[in-house]
């Protein structure tokens, strides 16, 4: 009798579900400023739980499935507190913060280590902010939706702080010493991926644009037993001649070759929607004050569809917070490879679209087409990159007007006289050449289509674009070039973003 009242008791006390928080909610949290906030889990079915931060309790019970969701009013910045959660168990969690969060993701170039970055390991030693936190989800990639992530809150110090997204850092510090209140970033990103990866598969399979994306991965698929086979025999070599390569690539001054990688399968980081469910969903409602973004690289063979895609994705992400259209900022891709003339490049049409995305409502874009590296997919200079992102945050969020947020972006053309005549918009106190030599970058063609060095000068806020040969130009580009060597600047020292006048089919147009 005593055997069956002991086992009882143990499967009484089994059946009570201690409460839990989703993996975001852990000591060191930082909590969106001024936004509703909300806190969600797990518990016992219909379990009672009372939160208490900052003064403030909020009592709630979970639903049928154990399932449960608070909301505490906006708060101000301040801290640390504790967050208290009661229910069948008690659950404290220390040194939480209000202030500014931000998510941060893309791929590599935003993943890039602060170690790895120019002043890296200096800016590594004073890296003590313990007001920054930052939280890394872990790489996942997910057939469907999932509902949590893995990853913990760091305090930023120089022991913490070497492997997380320079790019991100940067970013933060410098919204940390102009605001002057706690700052968290989410960093979920993931090397290599394109858009695609990050967006959900209901916007892939009703577009008859992005179909095509997914078609090819069902193809990949079913070759992928036969393809793994064949790397798995010839990897070794194909890895040889890598490097033969590669050397050869910088020996010229060139970017070398992509690595063989094993082929592309079930699970692996470029499955379309796999980032998406494993790495995004489970993010969502966590308040915050918006995205920073680094990617489409691994786009630039299907930049006309960029276009569309990157809107796509910038909705997609806004729907399932379901918080009104959040500020999404993000970087142009830079300079890159060894061709610094006009010819066809996936790379400026990759820009092109990003710059095309500023029609997005709350988007921002930080031009980098100066302080990339020829020979570097991966340019190490992420200090610039950050500020240039902060920069784009304070004016346009913080209403610190003080600061000149973008370079000078294209807006209109006119011709006089067999001369180009182009107005910008952003160009701050005027337009200027960085180096204070004459304007370069610019091309000229005519109803031939073939471009040809122009001369440029600046006059107020215009520039006059011409060549003295050419009579009726048909269109003037500006840095049109996977490396154009390009001067354009406002009186801020931020870059002007590359453009073109036409609008002809490019190279990537039919690429799905």
């Amino acid at each position: 009798m005593k055997k069956i009242l002991a086992a009882l008791l143990l499967i009484s006390s089994l059946s009570l579900a201690d409460v839990k928080l989703a993996s975001l909610f852990k000591d060191n949290t930082v909590l969106q400023r001024n936004k509703t906030v909300y806190l969600w889990g797990k518990a016992d079915k219909n379990e009672k739980i009372k939160i208490t931060i900052n003064s403030q309790t909020v009592e709630i019970a979970a639903d049928e499935n154990g399932k449960w969701k608070a909301e505490f009013p906006p708060m101000d910045a301040g801290g640390p507190f504790e967050l208290i959660i009661e229910g069948n168990n008690k659950v404290v969690l220390k040194n939480i913060l209000i202030g500014e969060v931000w998510i941060a993701s893309g791929q590599s170039n935003m993943e890039f280590q602060l170690k790895k970055s120019v002043g890296g390991e200096e800016e590594i030693s004073k890296a003590d902010f313990p007001s920054i936190r930052i939280f890394v989800v872990k790489h996942k990639v997910a057939d469907t939706p999932q509902e949590d992530v893995e990853g913990e809150w760091q305090v930023c110090s120089p022991k913490t702080i070497a492997n997380f997204s320079g790019v991100a850092y940067f970013f933060a510090k410098k919204l940390l010493t102009e605001l002057n209140v706690p700052v968290g970033i989410i960093q979920s990103t993931w090397g290599g991926t394109p858009a695609e990866a990050w967006m959900p598969k209901s916007t892939l399979e009703t577009d008859e644009d992005f179909k095509p994306i997914l078609t090819r991965w069902d193809r990949k698929i079913k070759s992928y037993p036969s393809d793994l086979e064949e790397f798995n025999m010839n990897g070794e070599k194909l890895v040889a001649t890598w490097k033969i390569d590669s050397a050869n690539a910088i020996a010229k001054g060139m970017a070398p070759p992509r690595k063989p990688n094993k082929p592309e399968g079930p699970g692996t980081r470029n499955q379309p929607s796999g980032l998406y469910n494993g790495m995004i969903y489970p993010l969502a409602p966590f308040s915050f004050r918006g995205v920073i973004w680094y990617q489409g690289e691994a786009n630039v063979a299907r930049a006309f569809q960029y276009r569309r895609l990157f809107p796509a994705l910038i909705k997609n992400w806004r729907e399932l917070w379901n918080a009104g259209d959040f500020p999404f900022y993000f970087v142009q891709l830079p300079n890159f490879q060894r061709e610094p003339e006009p010819s066809k490049s996936g790379w400026a049409e990759l820009r092109e679209a990003q710059l095309l995305t500023l029609a997005v409502p709350n988007t921002g874009m930080a031009v980098t087409i100066d302080i990339g590296d020829p020979a570097n997919l991966h340019p190490t200079n992420k200090a610039d990159v950050g500020l240039r992102l902060a920069l784009i945050a304070l004016d346009n969020i913080y209403d610190r007007d003080e600061f000149i947020f973008s370079g000078p972006i294209y807006k209109s053309y006119k011709i006089e006289e067999d001369k180009f005549v182009i107005s910008f918009t952003h160009t701050a106190e005027g337009l200027i050449t960085k180096d204070g030599k004459t304007l370069r970058g610019f091309k000229i063609c005519g109803k031939d289509k073939k471009f040809v060095e122009a001369k440029a000068e600046i006059i107020g806020s215009e520039i006059k674009v011409w060549n003295d040969a050419l009579k009726n130009p048909l269109s003037v580009r500006y840095a049109w070039a996977d490396n154009p060597d390009c001067n354009l600047y406002n009186s801020g020292m931020l870059p002007a973003s590359p453009f073109r006048t036409d609008d002809w089919e490019e190279t990537t147009f039919n690429a799905r």
